[in-house]
């Protein structure tokens, strides 16, 4: 039998540093500490030739049990739906009008950040209420 693995779960965007602290204010998460000699990551990507700056950025649970989200920049842009995707889990052992009301909550903290509000998926006699909806370069994620 095969040990559990550590997960990293990587983006190709545009903005690697733009989009891993949107992820981090979604989330939770922390940035990295600046490479060390540097007190900031702007002073870090100042003393980088222009095409250097800005190539990645990481996301990490500070309590260490999430996965790390890894941004990489790409020059292509999306073209298509994501065939994988984050479900961010706030409504956890909530139903109904109560679960709804803490997605549309958090859906709103999002949006504020740069998200955008795709659709809202009523509940029905199978499932509860989700919303879908796209980080600030259009990567799909669900609230659920």
């Amino acid at each position: 039998m095969s040990s559990v693995k550590q997960v990293q779960v990587t983006f190709d965007c545009a903005s690697p540093e733009r989009v891993a602290r949107f992820w981090c204010e979604v989330l939770g998460y922390v940035a990295p500490p600046p490479p060390e000699g540097f007190g900031s990551w702007d002073e870090y990507h100042a003393s980088l030739p222009p095409e250097q700056r800005d190539t990645w950025f990481a996301a990490s649970d500070p309590t260490g049990a999430g996965p790390r989200f890894y941004f990489q920049r790409v020059p292509e842009g999306k073209t298509a739906k994501n065939r994988v995707h984050i479900d961010v889990r706030a409504g956890t052992g909530l139903v109904g009008a109560e679960r709804l009301a803490v997605l549309e909550a958090e859906c709103a903290r999002l949006v504020a950040l740069g998200a955008v509000h795709l659709k809202t998926l009523y509940a029905d006699d199978e499932n509860e209420s989700c919303i879908n909806m796209q980080d600030i370069e259009g990567n799909e994620f669900c609230l659920d």
